[in-house]
């Protein structure tokens, strides 16, 4: 963990675009009082096999006109390089300058025919390279508890690593609830010569059996401890919900105290809990302080 320490602290917040009216003044509302905080970038997500292209795109652009630099995510399953080529240069002239390049999920159903002409994140890193040369920054996904589809931990080292070397300035984790997975994660990636700012991903507790579904899906592991605790108070949602803050604060504390350069809210496009986080790690001193500078 000593070469993350290197790197300056950044802090950024995460949201998907929006499919009804009443979903685009909720995002405005959580963007207004997240921008408070003097973020160094929000991102939006970008649907599996492009399927919110349209929305990710029409997002990003009128956040990012609105004072705080906003990353879309790109994807190159399902997609080709012509649309991702227009895609680059609609938003070089809109003034985007960091873009999170991932593989993408296959659209359910589509199989080995849903790739497009890339397969791969690395290759994504590659064009967007040779396309608009070092315009954008550029952010990959890391995954400290390995990729759900990775054949083993070893192979998925080295993917990480090839889309490092094609081009990618900076890596955000998938969201996990054990800081040691990403202390070892980050020894490993030191033994291998990788040297960026790997931020974490953070993923605050609001809702625990929608985010135990969707940890089984991605691979994030939730520690026995926690979801014992959890299944203890039932439905009781106020009580979830503090503890679930209580216990995101404390990884993020100890992520902090141990050299992470900054941290990435999931937020789900709802504002309070990676608020209160934000208060109990105390970053308000922190944020005005390089606003004073």
């Amino acid at each position: 963990m000593q070469s993350q320490k290197q790197f300056q602290r950044r802090f950024s917040f995460e949201f998907f675009p929006p499919k009804t009216d009443k979903g685009v003044t909720q995002l405005q509302t959580t963007r207004d009082r997240l921008a408070e905080l003097n973020p160094d970038f929000f991102s939006v997500t970008f649907g599996a096999g492009g399927s919110t292209r349209e929305g990710t795109k029409n997002t990003v652009i009128d956040l990012n006109s609105q004072g705080i630099s906003t990353a879309p995510h790109l994807s190159c399953v399902g997609s080709n390089k012509e649309i991702i080529s227009e895609l680059l240069d609609t938003y070089k002239d809109n003034g985007v300058d960091r873009i999170v390049a991932l593989r993408g999920d296959i659209p359910s159903g589509m199989g080995n025919t849903g790739y497009g002409e890339m397969r791969y994140a690395n290759e994504l890193v590659e064009f967007i390279r040779e396309h608009s040369g070092d315009h954008f920054s550029l952010e990959v996904g890391a995954y400290p508890e390995f990729h759900p589809q990775a054949p083993n931990a070893e192979a998925d080292l080295l993917n990480f690593k090839r889309k490092i070397d094609a081009g990618a300035n900076s890596a955000i984790t998938q969201y996990f609830f054990n800081a040691e997975a990403y202390f070892h994660f980050m020894d490993r990636l030191e033994k291998m010569g990788v040297n960026i700012p790997v931020v974490p991903g953070i993923m605050p507790i609001i809702n625990f059996q929608k985010i135990s579904q969707f940890s089984e899906m991605c691979g994030a592991d939730i520690p026995r401890w926690i979801r014992k605790q959890m299944e203890a108070y039932g439905d009781d949602s106020e009580s979830i919900k503090k503890f679930g803050e209580e216990v995101v604060t404390r990884m993020c504390e100890e992520l902090l105290d141990a050299g992470a350069p900054g941290l990435h809210f999931y937020t789900l496009n709802q504002a309070d809990a990676s608020l209160n986080i934000w208060h109990n790690l105390g970053l308000d001193k922190e944020r005005a302080e390089k606003i004073a500078f």
